[in-house]
């Protein structure tokens, strides 16, 4: 049985700006949503998933896929090329997830060849179209039928494409502020504010969200609803809660949640701590720490390292349930 769930147009009514955990290929699974709530973000993406795999490949589901009940609110963003495919792999999550979000701003030239992601965004009618099919099945407004864009160079078409969304009945949009083109420039906050004045619906900001401080330098720029982060919170899981560097609590937090859930893949485990280390560890250190290649090395690096008691590892699963809220 599911709890009740609080959606993201609900969470806009009792706090500004919603802090948000992005769409991450490899990066959003379970575990690290579940970290992610307990250090300050109010929505969290499920990774970017290929609808077409997804919808035909039950294998495929069990790998993109996995949620429990406290897993809210929850976003799931598919990458479609069409309105059908999209409508066949969401009908797998509805009812496990609070709202489905169309990628149209994935640069990646597969993506690209596959006809999804920024490949979308010189489509404005088959995005239109999309967002109609998903409110036909789906029809209650606390499930949220959103979309993921990037910027164009040219800010009018930035600005139509968001009417046109707004006219479809798209719940909110998230804008990137980088063009398809762009890679490591500064993300261009300008003009997600244009876009944002032009549209009466929610807008949420992403890019440069590195530190705390930035949330509110980004909001005050763009007049966004809320900011996503995606590499500043893989470095800082904390970002949100206010730290600028990850504190040992959050690193001893993944570590027990992974204790309670062991699916999460070595590789993602192990690169989520390559990455929550980074500003911690020295240049050989890290170079040692990348170089383990089991679980239990790992684990025993990061507890002597950080002073850890592996005890506190073994705590039953009833208190990790507890501890986490998780059931």
């Amino acid at each position: 049985m599911r709890m009740k769930r609080s959606g993201v147009l609900e969470l806009l009514d009792e706090k500004k700006p919603l802090k948000i955990c992005a769409p991450m290929v490899r990066y959003s699974k379970l575990q690290f949503r579940h970290l992610m709530r307990k250090w300050g973000a109010d929505v969290v993406f499920s990774p970017m998933i290929t609808a077409d795999t997804f919808r035909k490949s039950a294998k495929a589901r069990d790998a993109d896929f996995s949620t429990d009940q406290n897993d809210f609110p929850l976003i799931v963003q598919f990458g479609a090329s069409s309105p059908e495919i999209l409508l066949d792999a969401a009908e797998h999550v509805i009812g496990l997830c609070d709202g489905i979000d169309v990628n149209c701003g994935c640069p990646q030239k597969w993506a690209i060849g596959e006809k999804i992601g920024g490949y979308l965004l010189s489509r404005p009618e088959l995005i239109q179209d999309m967002v109609r099919q998903l409110w036909n099945r789906v029809p209650e407004t606390s499930f949220t039928k959103s979309i993921k864009i990037r910027v164009n160079e040219d800010i009018s078409k930035t600005v139509d494409l968001c009417r046109q969304l707004e006219a479809a009945g798209v719940s909110f949009i998230t804008i990137h502020g980088r063009t398809l083109k762009q890679k490591n420039e500064p993300a261009d906050w300008d003009a997600i504010r244009i876009a944002k004045e032009a549209v009466r619906i929610p807008v949420f900001a992403n890019g440069d969200i590195k530190t705390y401080a930035d949330i509110d330098r980004c909001v005050a720029a763009t007049g966004a609803d809320g900011v996503m982060s995606a590499n500043g919170v893989l470095i800082n899981p904390a970002l949100f809660s206010g730290y600028d560097v990850t504190p040992v609590e959050c690193v001893e937090d993944w570590l027990q949640i992974n204790q309670r859930d062991p699916s999460c893949p070595f590789r993602i485990f192990h690169h989520h701590l390559i990455w929550m280390t980074e500003k911690i560890l020295s240049k050989s250190e890290r170079i040692r720490f990348s170089d383990l290649q089991k679980k239990e090395d790992v684990v025993q690096y990061i507890t002597d390292y950080f002073h850890i008691d592996p005890e506190k590892l073994q705590t039953s699963r009833a208190a990790q349930m507890e501890q986490y809220g998780i059931t």
